[in-house]
Parts: C-alpha cells; structure tokens; sequence
C-alpha cells in the first residue's frame, strides 16, 4: 500500500476506522475480529480507535480491547501498527455522548488506555474534542505533561478550529502530529483545517470519509456536479466502488491526508485499502473537486 506519515511514524495511506465494530449493531467477535485481519492483510497499518466506542453502559475501552485482541491473535508482523486511540468523550449507554476535557481526565484515560492496548505508552493519543467548559490550553497542556512522562509518544486533536490548531501547536510543538475532523464529498467544512495542517506538516485523519456517498444523499440540482452521479459514474467507468472513488478523492486532496474509513465486514475494509492504488487523472479529480459540497 501506498505509504503516508504521521509525526515520525510510516503508516498505509488508508487506515481503519474501528469504531463500528464496538457501538450500535456492532458483529459479534469473530467478525471484528477478522475485520481487523483483513485490514492487516491488506496493508492498513492505522487503527483508529477511543475509549468511548462502545454501546452500553459500563464498557468503556471496549473497542481498545478488541483491537488489542485482534493484534495479538494476528499471524503477521504487526509491529509496524499504529494505533490511535482518543479520550475525551463518554457513553453513558442511552445513545448519547459526553465530553470531559479537565486534565485529571484526560491523564487518567490516557493511562487506562494504555494498560487496555498492552503497552507501556500510546503511540498516538488524541484529544476527542473540545470541552467548552475547560479552557482549551488546559486541556492541550495535559497531553504535553503526557508526553513529557512519556505515557504518550505523539499527541493528535479532533473536531477543532484553526485557532485551536495554532494554540496546540504553540503549545505541543512537533508534538502535535495530526489532527482529526470530518471530512468528506459531501462535508467540506474542515478545508481550512486540512490546509493549517498540510502547512504545520501535520497529518489530516478524515472522519466519516465516505459521508454521503449515495446517490440520494449527494445529489443537488441537476448538472454535470451533481456529487451522486460524478462519483458513480467514475465509479463505474474504473469499474470500482463509489467509496473507493471517495477515498481516493481524499488522498488526492492533499498529502497530509489519511482517510480512516469505518468498517464491520472483511470485505469493507479490503475495498477501501484498494484506494490507495487508484491515481485519479486530473480530468477526474476536477469532477469531483466541484460537486457540491455541504
């Protein structure tokens, strides 16, 4: 697989989004676990996970868990894994989501964390969002007393402005090595934030990449744009998914970006790791640069 960076570490150019194998519907074990395989298999050296994917009430870390079990029982090399793990944010288990930015919380999840994923620091701990009732550099100034202990060896931040991305910089310094927002076809909001990043030589993990990819959510008035047809019809010229379209729309967008696309099936996440050997043409790429965009 085509190979980008994150901080010091060499990563696949598609990583895997684990949170669908531990929320809402999730499959059962072998499934997931065989979901994580196929993406090893397939060149996917990212694992995007947090402490809060889970579905119920009372099992926080369950996601970390599995994706340590699911390297473990790995036959292959998995040294050259990168997991990425998140802290943050809270289920109570009725379907809702909480965020805790205080320092002691995120030094406490960082640490549990760990223990859960098997080892003695974090490869990449990112801060989930932002907590308005918590200054921002409170919170950013835990993850540089964690990396100053070394409980963690990079630090990320996610769902955040440009003005928040200077200030971590500021604070973190080549510390900060990515940062995480959605992103995709359909939400192009984060471009300024894509393009701080690619400038502080930061990574850009798109989250929910493949949003809207279906004709009914994308298509706008009719036109040559209209973000549906441009992606099915390259789709089916290529002879190729729409999501592997997408993701490869991504990676084109910049070299600081690493789609981590969710998935709860093998066969997912084996046609998404194919987007890093598709090069889009430029007729190709201005197609789909213009469709419209929320």
């Amino acid at each position: 697989m085509r190979q980008r960076t994150i901080g010091d570490s060499t990563v696949g150019a598609i990583g895997l989004g684990a949170m669908p194998l531990s929320i809402e519907g999730r499959p059962d074990e072998q499934r997931a676990i065989a979901t994580v395989h196929a993406a090893l298999d397939a060149g996917v050296t990212l694992i995007d996970t947090a402490d809060s994917y889970h579905w119920h009430a009372g099992e926080r870390g369950h996601n970390e868990l599995l994706v340590a079990r699911a390297l473990r029982s790995y036959r292959g090399d998995t040294s050259g894994v990168l997991v990425a793990t998140k802290g943050g944010r809270g289920r109570p288990g009725d379907g809702s989501w909480t965020v805790t930015g205080t320092p002691e919380h995120l030094k406490r999840a960082a640490q549990d964390s760990a223990r859960r994923l098997g080892g003695e620091s974090l490869g990449l701990f990112q801060l989930h969002k932002p907590d308005l009732a918590v200054p921002w550099a409170d919170s950013v100034g835990a993850l540089r007393d964690l990396l100053d202990a070394g409980t963690i060896r990079a630090a990320g931040i996610s769902n955040v402005t440009t003005g928040q991305i200077r200030e971590a910089h500021t604070i973190l310094g080549d510390g900060l090595v990515s940062v995480q927002n959605r992103y995709s076809p359909a939400v192009r909001g984060s471009e300024p934030e894509l393009r701080l990043s690619e400038r502080l030589g930061l990574a850009f993990l798109p989250w929910s990449p493949l949003g809207g990819i279906t004709r009914s959510s994308l298509d706008g008035p009719p036109g040559p744009t209209s973000a549906g047809t441009a992606f099915h019809d390259i789709a089916a010229e290529r002879g190729v998914s729409p999501q592997r379209v997408a993701l490869a729309w991504l990676l084109a967008r910049s070299p600081a970006v690493i789609p981590v696309p969710g998935a709860s099936r093998p066969a997912s996440i084996q046609d998404s790791a194919g987007a890093a050997e598709i090069e889009l043409s430029e007729a190709e790429a201005a197609r789909l640069d213009e469709v419209r965009a929320l």
